[in-house]
């Protein structure tokens, strides 16, 4: 996801650089009421999501008339099913104006209610197991307005516009994580509910338009171009990416890493003007394929790349295509968000509370990468450890949307996997990995599930170590791998 804190793990990587966000003048989010029984109750966010509703599809289409403004147009519809009756469809969406819902093509009536940060659209009948059915939402104007709950300075989540400055072009894309794609896309907006998509982007002649999954034909227009891309691998709405600028779309060759060796198509976007320095980054994105999918098994996706964004904000693991910011042009950052894209994207949190699942394997990645180029793992990990000294720990499962993104996240999280691989070695650890992957790919998971699935996998020892790690209130002992 993000990288640190999306935020904060730029100090654990060691870059010393600081971000600035434009200080505009930005509403307060709408306050989230207590969770109502048909939301999803999750502990971070309770009033996400509608419980019961699964989205099985997205087939978003928008219109980005003057890039770089926050307005867009367009229309979505989602391809629906229940695992009990539903008599209304009850949409997270923050976003632009809605002028009409239909219902398997039928209009209906619908409301829009701030405080809820919903869109409620009441059926003909009631939408029962068994059935699928499509609604869609017809809307356009300015995203509404989440802000990002662990950022000090004000930075608004989801639909992100870059004004034409200093001969730039101006851009728009999306940095959505946690809780910032219901701004502009009607939605389930939580993690348990993944969902494949596609997404076409209608942009301005001379603009380029980049989403997340493969890409198909370009048509053209009068006077615009029309990008479609389809992710058919359900993903978690928040790692939705889409992106409009001038860009420069690089290829390269396909690499045979993805099931079955099937290949991963390769394509980063940068923006016209971007330094050769910071393309030569990504030079070695192949060998971190070969490299992660070795401790990992398959690629789970049929496309990777980067898209690079001019702003200086927290990076994140878009699904096959991560967000990344100039001043966090580093090789450790492409691997963190690369890895990602087995644990955030593909096997997603079944919680917000259980998101260190996510960064602390995306984090742990930093370390495999390191040792690959010959670099001192158990240094690595020694680093970490003292970041938790200093900075304070707490154990990881997160209570409160402050803790989503701080230090213990990323370093303990990590430290947790160091543990297990201290306790039973590097070949069962490996094994643990692939099988941890394989077992719950394109799912989600708790806390309890993982510290359960690892007892199955390496016993008692193994469990033990990384229960301790999980639960401690203090901060247990450096793990020190043998012979390290």
């Amino acid at each position: 996801m993000k990288l640190f804190s999306k935020r904060n793990l730029l100090l654990l990587s060691a870059l010393s650089v600081g971000w600035t966000v434009a200080q505009t003048s930005l509403p307060a989010t709408p306050p989230q009421v207590a969770a109502p029984a048909e939301t999803l109750n999750d502990p971070i966010f309770p009033g996400l999501g509608q419980a019961g509703l699964d989205v099985r599809h997205y087939d978003l289409s928008l219109t980005v008339e003057r890039p770089g403004t926050p307005e867009f147009y367009g229309s979505v519809t989602l391809t629906l099913a229940s695992t009990r009756p539903l008599g209304e469809i009850r949409l997270d969406f923050l976003g632009p104006t809605v002028n009409a819902v239909r219902w398997n093509g039928m209009g209906v009536p619908f409301r829009t209610d701030a405080a809820l940060q919903k869109l409620i659209a009441t059926l003909p009948a009631p939408l029962v197991p068994g059935q699928e059915a499509r609604l869609t939402v017809v809307y356009g104007g300015r995203p509404g307005v989440v802000l990002d709950p662990g950022f000090s300075t004000p930075l608004q989540l989801g639909w992100q516009s870059v004004p034409a400055a200093d001969g730039r072009a101006g851009a728009n894309f999306t940095l959505s994580e946690p809780n910032g794609t219901h701004t502009f896309l009607p939605s389930n907006d939580h993690p348990s509910d993944k969902a494949s998509f596609t997404t076409r982007v209608t942009v301005p002649e001379g603009f380029t338009a980049a989403a997340s999954g493969v890409e198909g034909p370009v048509t053209t227009g009068s006077g615009t171009r029309t990008f479609t891309f389809t992710q058919t691998r359900p993903i978690p709405t928040y790692a939705l990416g889409i992106h409009v600028n001038r860009f420069d779309r690089v290829t390269a060759p396909a690499v045979p890493v993805g099931v079955n060796g099937s290949p991963v198509a390769r394509r980063d976007y940068f923006p016209v003007g971007t330094p050769g320095n910071v393309r030569a980054v990504y030079d070695r994105t192949e060998r971190a394929l070969r490299v992660l999918s070795e401790w990992f098994g398959p690629y789970p996706f049929a496309a990777y790349g980067v898209a690079l964004v001019t702003p200086r904000l927290p990076a994140l693991e878009t699904a096959t295509l991560s967000t990344i910011p100039p001043n966090l042009a580093t090789e450790r950052t492409a691997v963190h968000e690369l890895a990602h894209q087995w644990f955030g994207n593909d096997l997603s949190p079944a919680t917000w509370a259980d998101v260190w699942l996510s960064e602390g394997f995306a984090t742990y990645a930093e370390l495999l990468w390191a040792e690959a180029l010959g670099e001192n793992g158990q240094a690595v990990a020694a680093r970490w450890y003292d970041g938790q000294v200093r900075g304070g720990t707490r154990p990881l499962v997160a209570t409160r949307e402050a803790q989503l993104f701080d230090r213990s996240a990323y370093q303990r999280g990590a430290l947790a996997l160091h543990a297990l691989r201290a306790a039973v070695g590097d070949d069962a650890f490996r094994a643990f990995l692939r099988a941890h992957v394989a077992r719950f790919s394109g799912g989600t998971l708790g806390t309890a599930d993982f510290l359960a699935f690892s007892r199955t996998q390496t016993g008692e020892r193994g469990e033990a170590a990384l229960r301790m790690w999980v639960e401690s209130p203090t901060l247990p002992a450096l793990p020190v791998m043998a012979g390290r």
